[in-house]
């Protein structure tokens, strides 16, 4: 892949509680780092933007299995679960997005009641690259919400991974993405 200007990288949910060991750890989730720091330090030096996006949850979050939904406590704000793994260098000027605030709202797109979609319009994006955790739920909710927005989206398949719930959720979430005419890359 190659940025030109109007291009924009997302990373999604890089951390601690959705990587292997955390309380909603995706397989592998962790083996995606390498390649995304190469990819953000290169977008840095291109200057091309950067977004950084957070599970960022109250502590008597809606999804969680106590309060009705279907995953355990995860990604508390201001905990260690919460925190971007340690492993992953964010560079100095890339925005931290911070997602599902509201304890009664479920929200799995890095768009749901956040400015994401003002930021890149303001910085006249109009490709965004997209890669992290996980593929079948906040990677795919965002590439099909930045899809409706009239975004181009290019979901990194290399450099994103599956919770799979269910086996096979992560072929289906790629065929969903790829009939709303989101562009899986290799």
């Amino acid at each position: 892949m190659e940025f030109r200007p109007g291009d924009a990288l997302l990373v999604v949910d890089m951390q601690n509680d959705f990587c292997p060991g955390g309380a909603l750890g995706v397989p592998e989730g962790d083996r995606i780092i390498p390649e995304l720091n190469e990819l953000m330090a290169r977008a840095a030096r291109l200057n091309i933007p950067i977004f950084v996006t957070r599970d960022w949850h109250p502590q008597n979050h809606v999804s969680f299995r106590d309060r009705g939904g279907i995953w355990p406590v995860h990604c508390v704000r201001e905990t260690r679960g919460a925190a971007f793994h340690p492993d992953l260098k964010v560079p100095a000027g890339a925005a931290v997005i911070s997602k599902a605030t509201h304890p009664d709202k479920e929200s799995y797109s890095a768009f749901g009641d956040t400015d994401l979609a003002e930021r890149l319009r303001a910085l006249k994006v109009r490709r965004l690259w997209v890669g992290g955790l996980a593929l079948d739920y906040c990677v795919k909710e965002s590439a099909l919400d930045g899809q409706k927005l009239g975004f181009e989206i290019h979901v990194l398949r290399n450099l994103a991974r599956a919770v799979n719930v269910k086996p096979g959720d992560d072929r289906l979430a790629v065929v969903e993405m790829s009939r709303a005419g989101v562009v899986i890359e290799p």
